[in-house]
């Protein structure tokens, strides 16, 4: 594990877009394609802006980019709430995709179609074994959830569908979500995670002992990638 540190959320955003942009530049130059799953909420908008200006967008093959989502809400695509929206607002409605290697969670569809419909395209791309995508990248809540992995909830266990729905009572809403199998044989995982409220978790997540249920951060370990945390000061004081 890596733990990046850096003064505060700007910061931590120009440093994780550089990072990202030159491990898809690094491996671009190995193979034709580049496998990049995001993440929703509001920690990596600012992120996303700057991958979708100067000199980013620039250094980008976009075409060889082929995106996915870690998790979503199931909302409308035009509700505030949706992941994929955000996304496309900030970054993917901006630089020149290909939409057919954009692959969006389905939320006009059941949530249990859904699931089953993103793992067959998770199949097509990858095989039972191996290394999955070059790059996940993740958040985590305050409460320690990353993905729609949170606290006390069976998809924690989960060891053999690669992407799963459910009813989240705490949010009176369905989600749909990667589980750990197959984001843990991702190549890389970085983690964007800042601010004093997540100070608590991130030292539990890092330092404390192992306790999934409580903080399923934790199970996020790639079984021969690598493990980066992109985090500020305030959200460090804990681990520092």
């Amino acid at each position: 594990m890596q733990l990046h540190i850096q003064k505060d959320p700007t910061a931590v955003s120009h440093d994780l877009a550089e990072w990202i942009t030159s491990n898809i530049e690094s491996n671009l130059q190995q193979k034709g394609r580049f496998t990049w799953v995001v993440t929703g909420g509001n920690s990596p908008k600012l992120l996303y802006e700057l991958l979708a200006a100067a000199p980013y967008r620039e250094r980008i093959d976009w075409s060889k980019l082929h995106i996915f989502w870690g998790d979503e809400r199931a909302v409308p695509f035009n509700d505030v709430r949706n992941n994929a929206r955000m996304t496309f607002e900030q970054l993917l409605g901006h630089v020149p995709v290909v939409n057919e290697q954009v692959h969006i969670m389905k939320t006009d569809v059941s949530p249990e179609e859904s699931a089953k419909d993103y793992e067959k395209i998770l199949h097509d791309y990858f095989g039972d074994e191996g290394e999955s995508f070059d790059l996940v990248l993740n958040g985590m809540g305050d409460d320690g959830h990353t993905l729609s992995l949170f606290p006390h909830t069976e998809v924690i266990h989960e060891t053999k569908a690669w992407v799963t729905s459910f009813f989240l009572k705490a949010q009176d809403m369905y989600r749909i979500t990667l589980t750990a199998p197959i984001v843990n044989r991702a190549h890389k995982v970085a983690f964007l995670t800042f601010g004093a409220n997540k100070a608590n978790a991130l030292q539990q997540v890092l330092k404390g002992a192992r306790n999934i249920e409580q903080y399923p951060s934790q199970i996020i370990q790639p079984a021969s990638g690598e493990l980066h945390w992109f985090v500020d000061e305030a959200a460090a004081a804990g681990v520092q």
